[in-house]
């Protein structure tokens, strides 16, 4: 046992992500978030700004603006002539923060309040599609590799979910029956699902077994650990090392075997969000031409 290796290889890769990149997005939406609450805190019932003159108007209009803009993201996917303007992630992280922040402003250019009919139909179509937007966010980032638009082919999936030669090797001697009990889970979760409601409900369940899953696994795995502590000095030396490096293998290897399982679903939820997307946005530029024409007429 002298000569084993006590490391157990995580079958996750270095991430070569800078940190902006790996949590940009969140803490935008988060400041967001804040935003708003604070807004809502400061604004309501007091009016501070006036949303026909001054501050308040120049906020509705850069606001949509901001919304009108998001036209542009579309428009530079499927033209072939807009290629030279850019990559087109950075199209999408344009997309994504005006989707944001056109709204943000159009909430304080009201005063996080309702107004009259036309202003209040363009306000309630506005937070939809921001709504929308973050939906279909998650989405994308379930079906796609990267922001370029490279979808996760189920084969690249499966390929990476698979255990190595050397880590069956170090974590059948490490932890007996391991794989074993993970190959079970493996082909349980990988069946496909029977009919169209289980397969959209399919990311829910998958979310509470394999979470329920690597508590039986790690608990597995510390008792195995804990048994052959017993009979090796190095063992028994490296335990807290060695249990900590089997439950990121764990955890890694059920993240991956659960995103192949979800792929199908969550491309038919994509699809399914964009019947929804496109005509609350298209319902949202009425609107909001409406709403200018009617301030500016009356």
């Amino acid at each position: 046992m002298a000569a084993i290796s006590t490391d157990i290889p995580s079958s996750e890769p270095r991430a070569g992500a800078s940190w902006w990149q790996r949590h940009g997005a969140a803490l935008g939406y988060g400041l967001s978030a804040l935003a708003v609450w604070v807004g809502w805190l400061v604004n309501r019932g007091y009016d501070l700004v006036n949303p026909e003159h001054g501050v308040g108007y120049w906020l509705g209009i850069t606001g949509g603006s901001l919304m009108a803009i998001l036209l542009l993201y579309p428009v530079r996917k499927k033209v072939r002539i807009m290629r030279f303007l850019g990559a087109t992630r950075h199209w999408f992280r344009m997309h994504m923060i005006f989707g944001v922040l056109g709204p943000l402003l159009i909430l304080y250019h009201c005063n996080f309040e309702f107004g009259a009919l036309n202003s209040n139909v363009a306000l309630i179509c506005t937070l939809l599609v921001a709504g929308s937007g973050l939906v279909g966010r998650y989405l994308y980032a379930k079906i796609h590799i990267d922001l370029d638009g490279h979808k996760a082919t189920l084969r690249e999936l499966t390929e990476r979910a698979r255990v190595t030669a050397e880590q069956k090797n170090r974590t059948s001697v490490l932890v007996p029956q391991l794989l074993e009990r993970m190959t079970v889970f493996d082909q349980t979760v990988l069946t496909p699902p029977d009919g169209f409601i289980a397969s959209i409900v399919l990311p829910l369940r998958l979310a509470v077994q394999t979470r329920l899953q690597y508590l039986r696994l790690s608990w597995f795995a510390r008792k195995q650990l804990r048994l052959q502590a017993e009979k090796s000095p190095i063992i028994r030396e490296q335990r807290k090392r060695l249990q900590a490096a089997t439950n990121a293998f764990i955890h890694q290897h059920l993240k991956r075997v659960r995103r192949v399982a979800e792929l199908g679903s969550y491309e038919r939820l994509f699809s399914l969000w964009h019947i929804f997307h496109l005509p609350f946005f298209y319902i949202l530029v009425v609107t909001a031409i409406v709403h200018v024409v009617a301030v500016h007429m009356y």
